[in-house]
């Protein structure tokens, strides 16, 4: 993918998505951006907005349509689907967003082609387990969005605690893209000194009510912003600018995408976020690491949680 001109679709344009190609436009990641919506008119009004930007940031192709501008892509980003209202919770939205993401697979099938596809629509974890099975794509080409936002999260909430650039900060969030989700405070670092070493060195306490603080914060961090103004977007258009990036520049970076982990750690068949390495051809490997015993139990748990909720819509269609 390096060595051609790139092409993203975008199949949503809600405020994830439209945030989304924003971002993707003003970094200039890609040659080309297909936008696309059940309201034709939004997503040809978004293109036109965009495109109306280009001769501020430079020379890229910007269009709507159906399906069929999504021929050609090399990344599908699906940002689709209801998006949660004050005190919902992501599993909540499952019914109607799996309804929406299998109908998004169906026609994205019809034009017989094999794009990465990225779902940030929620559950994630959930919707890119059950697209996974319903393309039969390679595991490495479905992603979803995970914890990539989760982790830049909790990287700018220590770094505010411990008056740090966060670009020094190296910490993970991983399983469920949700409750459930938790921090890997085991490998924690701030430039390869372990977390617990630099708070002392700040003077800041390293306990067990220092850490649910800081991950409790995590968790709510959607709640509240959606309480507040109503959807996240900003955060959510920039993560999947990262994960995008790492693909068309093939930057080998780590990130927490949700992903099949098949059995990795014991885990049951479902979807959650580890680290992976993302490269031209999507999920490198997931970056298999020790974890503590309470971190492996409470991903055990996650993992149940997921297996439980995918359960639920009974068997893929």
């Amino acid at each position: 993918m390096k060595s051609k001109r790139a092409k993203v679709a975008i199949i949503g344009m809600g405020r994830v998505g439209a945030t989304f190609a924003y971002a993707l436009s003003l970094k200039r990641l890609v040659n080309e951006i297909a936008v696309v919506d059940v309201d034709a008119d939004r997503a040809e009004g978004e293109a036109m907005d965009l495109r109306h930007g280009l001769p501020l940031i430079g020379p890229m192709d910007i269009r709507s349509g159906g399906f069929e501008v999504c021929k050609g892509a090399d990344i599908v980003v699906i940002t689709a689907g209801a998006g949660q209202k004050p005190g919902q919770t992501r599993l909540e939205l499952l019914e109607n967003n799996a309804r929406v993401v299998h109908s998004i697979a169906t026609g994205l099938m019809a034009l017989g082609e094999a794009p990465i596809l990225i779902v940030a629509t929620n559950p994630v974890d959930v919707l890119t387990h059950r697209l996974l099975a319903q393309t039969g794509f390679p595991a490495s080409r479905v992603m979803g969005s995970g914890t990539v936002l989760d982790s830049s999260r909790l990287r700018q909430m220590l770094a505010g605690e411990l008056r740090v650039d966060v670009r020094g900060v190296h910490a993970h969030i991983i399983g469920e893209h949700g409750d459930s989700e938790l921090a890997v405070w085991s490998r924690a670092n701030i430039s390869g000194i372990p977390l617990a070493d630099f708070c002392a060195g700040r003077g800041v306490t390293y306990d067990a009510a220092f850490r649910e603080r800081i991950q409790s914060g995590v968790r709510r961090a959607a709640y509240e912003i959606i309480a507040r103004k109503g959807s996240t977007a900003y955060a959510v258009g920039v993560a999947l600018c990262r994960i995008v990036e790492s693909i068309v520049r093939d930057e080998k970076s780590v990130l927490t995408v949700s992903t099949a982990v098949r059995g990795l750690y014991g885990l049951p068949d479902v979807s959650l976020s580890l680290p992976c390495v993302i490269g031209e051809d999507g999920i490198e490997m997931i970056a298999d690491s020790p974890l503590a015993g309470d971190e492996r139990r409470a991903l055990e748990a996650s993992a149940a949680v997921l297996l439980q909720t995918d359960a639920s819509l009974g068997a893929p269609a």
